[in-house]
């Protein structure tokens, strides 16, 4: 992971605020909402060219002290004409803290409550991208964290107007280089436009070398000049837009994935119908009483650990905001431990949080002794603490996403979907009499490994897992939730859930030896607990998971399996079905993919931009198993 150093707050002679780091200011001394006006908004034909759009996408190459985007909400938030959803994308290497930035912006009361509520929604401060949502979906920020040249690489976006807003070439000139004005060039939407306060000779040949017809216009305050233009005609690509007019969709499924997907396609208009065999949602893996919520982490920090950050952090952002807004789920994030599995995993634990530059409210190494304290329990050694992280109730996840959804989401329970059909534009579902269910042209796939059933041609296995109850006071009343090669969460309803078996076979009864293995599962993370346990007349629940090959989860269309590949394909080449998706194979981490997944899938559906990095798109395709087979049949 690439470390993110925080910004200091620091203020010139003339109070106006001050980067260390790049010896220059970081707005206007003549005044920033003013700047923020003139040079971006009214720089960028704003907000004008937005008004009457359904989606109008910004993108600011430095985020810096948030301004032009407190400026910016503010004029979208009063203009009666605004766009249904503004994306506001930034850059940032170095961001200031939530504190530092609240203090900075007591500067400016006009915007208090923005602020405010900005600051409540601050990330952690790891690389990467992190969306922030405000006024109901209606202003999306993406904060993407680290060197800006890799992360405008790996950007998946269409953007109309760029705020160019680097500190001085001269000290930063990073920001102000070809290559990644190239990089700009290739995510601009056609007839893009930027504005930068900034007319040196050098930007201004650069930015026409990429692409950009550019022209120098009145400055602001004592600045006698600036920079507008626009990407040239001859450049960029058709402008993208949801391939679905009607706005109907299917969803098969009513687990953690079919209710997060469902209640992220209500968010931006959808009227969907939630297709569900059993009676009530939540009944499959989804039904445990509660599992725990940490993110991977690896020591190279590898695909699957990246997204798994993103996926963890935007959760637990997800579920305060549905608290927020009344839908509350039922869930603890106040810590939960990976204990090691030996002395000499511990060894290997410890230097990896400060090695790798991981902030401490994210993740820190603790001793035996804190652990134990932690946990108020004797821990079996130290480990891993991961503070924001601990335990959810995947049931009354799915109950807040479908009553946040509202009208939009109507579920159909006790139906079973046994044939699917593409026809005429449209999705059609019939039961086992042949009987019609509903129709669409937009069905997401969502159901777990049963849904192998109607798509036999998806790398999804059913693993069976068999969580045992312990009840309450059988054993220590724990403070936090605890894994080590398996887990363990406090009580809950008077029980603690102590999982999980993994285990190929489709029975669905109880077994001693799966209870018996998870008491050893116990006994690697509180040692000596177990003896007091008696695994035959143990109590507890078995579910199916959905597992791919690769263990990352299937999110985005579906491929056409019929499909005839040239040689040289490549993974955005392969021909999909129509208005077919899915968001499969969460394995045993759905609670910490699924909230994610979701928007990854409906901002592809909408053709919004990416929530996360290209790579990290390509590494959870539906379509990559697909390719690999394709790759091996031509050597």
């Amino acid at each position: 992971m690439t470390a993110i150093l925080p910004a200091r707050l620091n203020c010139d002679a003339n109070g106006t605020p001050y980067s260390e780091a790049y010896g220059d200011i970081y707005h206007s001394a003549d005044g920033g909402p003013g700047q923020a006006r003139h040079v971006f908004l009214h720089g960028n034909d704003l907000p004008g060219r937005w008004q009457g759009q359904n989606r109008f996408v910004i993108l600011e190459t430095g985020f810096g002290s948030g301004l032009n985007f407190l400026t910016t909400w503010a004029a979208w938030r009063d203009d009666p004409r605004r766009c249904r959803r503004l994306h506001y994308l930034a850059v940032e290497l170095h961001p200031f803290s939530a504190d530092d930035l609240a203090r900075l912006h007591q500067r400016w009361p006009e915007f208090e409550a923005s602020s405010r509520r900005l600051c409540a929604a601050w990330p952690v401060l790891t690389s990467g991208c992190h969306r922030l949502e405000f006024e109901s979906g209606g202003v999306l920020l993406t904060l993407l964290l680290g060197a800006a040249d890799n992360l405008l690489r790996q950007l998946r976006a269409q953007v109309d107007a760029f705020y160019l807003d680097g500190f001085d070439p001269r000290k930063n000139p990073e920001m102000w280089s070809a290559e990644l004005f190239h990089h700009l060039a290739h995510q601009a939407a056609p007839q893009a436009t930027l504005s930068t306060w900034c007319v040196a000779g050098a930007v201004r040949a650069a930015l026409q070398t990429a692409g950009f017809l550019v022209t120098r216009t009145a400055g602001f305050g004592r600045k006698r000049q600036m920079l507008t233009g626009h990407l040239a005609p001859s450049r960029g690509s058709a402008r993208l837009a949801c391939a679905i007019g009607d706005r109907r969709a299917l969803v098969l499924g009513a687990g953690v994935a079919g209710c997060a997907v469902s209640e992220r396609l209500a968010a931006r208009g959808w009227n969907v119908t939630l297709v569900e065999r059993h009676t009530q949602p939540a009944q499959e893996a989804s039904g445990n009483l509660a599992g725990i919520v940490r993110p991977l982490v690896t020591r190279d920090d590898s695909l699957a650990a990246r997204l798994s950050r993103a996926c963890f952090l935007q959760a637990r952002r997800s579920w305060r905001a549905l608290a927020d807004a009344g839908f509350a789920p039922r869930y603890r994030l106040d810590g939960v431990l990976q204990i090691a599995r030996d002395t000499a995993h511990e060894e290997q634990m410890r230097p990896i949080p400060v090695a790798a530059g991981y902030p401490p409210d994210y993740l820190q190494f603790v001793e035996r002794e804190v652990a134990s304290s932690l946990l108020g329990a004797h821990s079996a050694l130290g480990g891993w603490l991961f503070p924001c992280g601990g335990w959810a109730s995947p049931g009354s996840l799915c109950r807040a996403w479908l009553a946040a959804g509202g009208e939009r989401i109507s579920l159909l329970a006790g139906v079973e979907a046994v044939d699917c059909r593409y026809e005429e534009g449209h999705w059609f579902l019939r039961d086992a009499f042949g009987r019609p269910i509903a129709a669409a042209p937009l069905l997401v796939l969502a159901g777990g490994a049963a849904q192998r059933d109607l798509f036999p041609e998806l790398p999804i296995t059913p693993v069976r897992g068999q969580v045992s109850h312990i009840p309450q006071g059988k054993m220590p009343d724990l403070r936090l939730a605890a894994c080590c090669e398996g887990y363990l969460t406090p009580a809950v309803d008077g029980v603690h859930c102590l999982g999980a078996s993994y285990a190929y076979d489709f029975e669905l009864e109880l077994r001693e030896d799966e209870h018996a293995g998870n008491l050893l599962r116990l006994e690697r993370i509180l040692p000596g607990v177990r003896a007091g346990l008696d695994s035959v007349a143990m109590a507890g629940r078995v579910g199916f998971r959905a597992a791919t090959p690769d263990r990352l989860p299937l999110v985005g269309a579906l491929a056409d399996p019929e499909a005839l590949l040239p040689r040289d394909t490549r993974l955005c080449d392969i021909p999909r079905r129509p208005g077919l998706y899915g968001l499969l194979g969460l394995g045993s981490r759905g609670l910490v993919w699924a909230t994610l997944a979701a928007e990854i899938l409906v901002s592809r559906i909408e053709s919004d931009p990416s929530p996360v990095e290209g790579d990290l798109l390509d590494a959870i395709d539906p379509a990559r198993f697909l390719l690999r087979a394709h790759r091996r049949g031509m050597k």
